[in-house]
């Protein structure tokens, strides 16, 4: 009866440790710290932006348009977590980052790395027809603490403006995708500057490999569109969005309108999905 007991208990455990649990995951465009935002400044948007991610309990979260001082705030407002993500100028700090936030008391970081949206994607430059900026991916390994399940979250900004180089981004994105995470589950996160009919959204979310959040979800909260130029917006394109793996299912998505005395936090709307991983 002790040792029917003790595999008893060790079966609740072992059952306990691979059960799944649900990832809120989110992907913002914070605007950086533009000096010329008149009445937008990041001095006073900075607490907002912080209080936003606190209070809507992001476990992963993708940012982009980080600047470094920008990085600093957020991480001094919210110590809860840690993030990895390179400038995209220097591969170090210079530049913009498409960071990746996550709790430091649910996961461990086991692997992280960038790449640059370009024919040369080892180093920075500008890939293809861009003539603006270079553009850069990072990613991370996460471990869950509690099950010790793992997941690949990739964060990236596409160009604004060059044809060739969005469509080419997601090719490649696709292919970085496959040689680092292989069959691992794998989230991706960013703004891709193209709504749902683009044809680079259209590579991704059709690829078999990664999927539209969105779509998996019954009832998406999609009541304006994801960019809003720091006034109400016109429409509801969303051109930032979150992809999961098969390994993934979702039940909830959608874009967060939060406001502070009628302005708002970045120029875009931060968007929140919640997914959960197959045991």
């Amino acid at each position: 009866m002790k040792i029917r007991n003790i595999l008893t208990a060790l079966m609740l455990l072992t059952s306990v440790a691979v059960q799944a649990q649900k990832i809120t995951v989110g992907t913002f465009n914070i605007r950086y710290d533009n000096p010329a935002d008149s009445g937008n400044l990041w001095k006073d948007r900075s607490p907002v932006v912080a209080n936003l991610i606190r209070f809507h309990q992001f476990d992963v979260l993708g940012v982009q348009e980080a600047l470094k001082n920008q990085l600093a705030d957020i991480s001094s407002a919210l110590p809860e977590y840690d993030r990895y993500g390179k400038g995209r100028d220097d591969g170090k700090d210079g530049g913009e980052h498409s960071a990746i936030y996550f709790k430091k008391d649910r996961f461990k970081l086991v692997k992280s790395g960038d790449f640059w949206l370009s024919e040369t994607p080892d180093k920075p430059g500008k890939g293809w027809d861009a003539t603006c900026c270079n553009r850069i991916c990072s990613w991370v390994l996460l471990e869950d603490l509690k099950n010790k399940q793992q997941f690949y979250a990739f964060n990236v900004h596409y160009d604004h403006q060059a044809m060739v180089a969005r469509r080419e981004s997601s090719k490649l994105m696709l292919q970085k995708i496959k040689e680092i995470a292989g069959n691992s589950p794998v989230l991706l996160t960013g703004d891709f500057n193209g709504g749902r009919e683009s044809e680079w959204y259209q590579t991704l979310a059709k690829s078999g490999t990664i999927s539209d959040v969105y779509g998996a979800v019954k009832y998406p909260y999609a009541n304006n569109a994801s960019a809003n130029g720091f006034r109400t917006p016109r429409g509801n394109g969303v051109i930032d969005h979150i992809f999961m793996s098969k390994q993934f299912t979702a039940s909830r998505w959608g874009i967060l309108t939060d406001t502070y005395f009628g302005k708002f936090p970045s120029d875009h709307f931060p968007v929140l999905a919640e997914v959960e991983l197959k045991p």
